[in-house]
């Protein structure tokens, strides 16, 4: 019964919250690309006037990397160290994309950007360590003499 026991790892509070958040921005992320892919031409009315996009590209780069976040995620779900390093790469480039919204969703992007730090401290700080290793069974081997 002992030898069969094994020592199953959860992933913590933080780590679920990570994973949720990556999930649900993967997701949006594509529902954003799918959308642009249908109606790629979209006026925005800024301070400058209007201003007519194609977002064809946008649109297949929101669902590529709506999908690798979704993988991200699973991953951190899993406690996979992969999981985790792209994890924390996803929340620094969503950072660094908030920045370019700074004029237009002031607010809102610090926010985001406030989220997304908070985000990559606990996954590098508070990744949950693997369990030790028992030793192994069995006698040890002596020097050799």
């Amino acid at each position: 019964m002992g030898d069969d026991q094994r020592i199953t790892e959860r992933p913590t509070g933080w780590v679920v919250f990570a994973g949720s958040l990556l999930l649900l921005v993967g997701c949006f992320n594509v529902i954003w690309g799918l959308i642009a892919l249908f109606r790629p031409r979209t006026i925005t009315v800024t301070s400058q006037g209007v201003v007519i996009l194609d977002l064809r590209a946008w649109g297949w780069a929101y669902i590529v990397v709506g999908a690798l976040m979704v993988a991200a995620s699973v991953g951190l779900f899993t406690l996979r160290p992969w999981g985790r390093w792209l994890a924390i790469g996803f929340a620094g480039l969503n950072a660094l994309i908030m920045v370019l919204y700074l004029p237009a969703y002031p607010i809102w992007s610090l926010l985001v950007i406030v989220l997304d730090v908070v985000v990559i401290y606990q996954l590098s700080v508070r990744w949950p360590q693997p369990p030790p290793q028992a030793p192994p069974l069995g006698p040890s081997p002596g020097p050799s003499g």
